[in-house]
């Protein structure tokens, strides 16, 4: 699952999904276990759970981009008064998506929210046996962030965003620290702000990766500390027969 995609594509968690599962498929029927490593809390859960992703249009998507978030937010309760129990109604790119779902598909979010997946979702019923492992890094985490983004810097990242600026596709203006550093390239943001806000983005980022991953009953955590060979004998020990 490296080297998929080029920057300038967009690449979407169904798309990650359907390759994705193939893959497991491939591995398990040879009789072999998967580690499944990393990742955002929406993409583990797109293999491992009954995720369904609605249709998208990208010309759709553009006119709706252009049109006032209130708009939407009334079309959306015209047509489901609940929707606020389903959406985030303050958040605008939720409320814009579920006005895109409505008009490909005639799903209100209340109809969508409904159904026998979405019920398996909410219940963390999966559909593939599997073993969760949570390394719980502690008050240390932040400060690994920070100097792991210095490292990237110090290793060429910069020149990165550079060399890759005029072709990254929606997707990859948005992954947090080319978003901050294309400030560097395009707007002349000078690269100590765009390092402190990309670390900061990155630790907003952790925070709520962290609220979503714990949510998750399946999860068994373990603390994070120096002696690697000591916490692998502890995800051994937590990891449960004949799962992924």
């Amino acid at each position: 699952m490296i080297d998929l995609a080029e920057p300038s594509e967009e690449f979407t968690v169904a798309e990650f999904r359907s390759i994705g599962t193939n893959v497991l498929d491939d591995i398990e029927r040879s009789g072999r276990s998967v580690v499944i490593a990393g990742g955002s809390g929406l993409h583990f859960r797109s293999l491992v759970d009954p995720l369904v992703f609605p249709p998208t249009d990208e010309r759709l998507r553009g006119q709706l981009e252009m049109t006032p978030i209130e708009d939407l937010r009334t079309e959306l309760l015209e047509a489901d008064g609940l929707a606020g129990a389903a959406v985030d109604m303050a958040n605008p790119r939720r409320v814009l998506r579920a006005v895109e779902i409505f008009r490909l598909s005639g799903l209100t979010p209340t109809e969508r929210a409904g159904t026998k997946d979405a019920e398996a979702v909410r219940a963390y019923r999966p559909i593939r046996p599997f073993t969760a492992i949570g390394v719980d890094p502690g008050p240390i985490l932040f400060s690994r962030i920070e100097e792991r983004f210095d490292a990237m810097l110090d290793a060429g990242f910069m020149d990165e965003v550079i060399a890759l600026a005029q072709t990254l596709g929606r997707t990859a203006r948005e992954a947090v620290g080319y978003r901050e550093l294309l400030g560097v390239v395009e707007d002349g943001m000078d690269l100590s702000v765009a390092r402190d806000l990309a670390i900061r983005a990155t630790n907003a980022l952790a925070k709520r990766q962290r609220t979503f991953f714990r949510r998750d009953p399946r999860i068994r955590w373990i603390p994070w500390h120096h002696d690697a060979e000591r916490m692998l004998v502890e995800v051994f020990n937590h990891r449960e027969e004949g799962s992924t």
